[in-house]
């Protein structure tokens, strides 16, 4: 499907089922994770396009944005792993009953490019990639915490503890990647896909990958709730699918 196509699609879809009216336009503060950018500002101009509604967008990593909104922060529409949104209602920073799934990610791994890539088609290769590489790292989101809990599955936790690295909340592994600090990074697939500088070697072996799923949640103080859900239902139609694929995502 075209740009063009899918923007007449997501057109039609928003008029078809009246979900705004340019009358009653509104600014929509979002809090997201980088996870879902790539296809989400594939998506983006078109919803404000279509629907007369302004986004404003902010990215950060899932720790900082747990910890903004129990620092008070208030956004309209928040995306983030699903347990995080599920965590954030039962502490009444997110609306009861707003939780919609978004998209699910598995996790991908990448060397610098021009390096060597060695064999990831298994979960014994990825196992004696790892041992081989000079330097590894993953980030502090939810692919971070299941890479590090793999390691120690795998017994070689210890083995490799003074190679590996953990990224800050926000900062990208493949950007680590791509500068020559590391050799062997893990992180969501999207989140490596579009990297410059890096080689995609390809998500997880099927028998050690793990899927997360992204959905968003309406802060309990939004100023434009049903403008956040207008956008919602956007992101989810059965029309922005495309975008999601060619992300490396799967529609949630």
């Amino acid at each position: 499907m075209t740009y063009r196509s899918l923007a007449c699609s997501l057109a039609f879809l928003l008029t078809l089922t009246g979900i705004y009216s340019r009358a009653e336009s509104a600014e929509i503060k979002v809090l997201s994770s980088a996870a879902v950018k790539e296809a989400y500002v594939e998506l983006a101009p078109l919803f404000e396009k279509s629907s007369g509604h302004k986004l404003s967008t902010v990215w950060d990593g899932t720790a900082n944005i747990v910890k903004r909104l129990r620092g008070g922060e208030v956004f309209d529409l928040v995306i983030i792993p699903s347990a995080d949104i599920d965590r954030l209602i039962s502490e009444a920073k997110l609306a009861s009953g707003s939780r919609t799934d978004f998209v699910k990610s598995g996790i991908g791994i990448a060397v610098r490019a021009g390096m060597p890539k060695p064999d990831v088609s298994s979960g014994e290769a990825v196992k004696n990639a790892v041992l081989a590489a000079k330097s590894v790292a993953y980030s502090s989101g939810p692919s971070g915490n299941y890479i590090a809990g793999l390691f120690q599955k795998m017994a070689i936790a210890e083995q490799i503890k003074g190679k590996v690295t953990q990224t800050p909340s926000g900062v990208q592994v493949g950007e680590v990647v791509a500068r020559g600090d590391v050799d062997l990074g893990f992180q969501q697939v999207s989140e490596l896909l579009h990297v410059k500088g890096i080689e995609y070697l390809g998500p997880l072996p099927n028998d050690i990958q793990h899927i997360t799923t992204f959905s968003a949640g309406i802060h309990a103080a939004s100023k434009e709730p049903e403008a956040a859900k207008a956008l919602i239902k956007f992101l989810t139609s059965q029309e922005a699918a495309p975008s999601i694929h060619k992300a490396g995502l799967e529609p949630g």
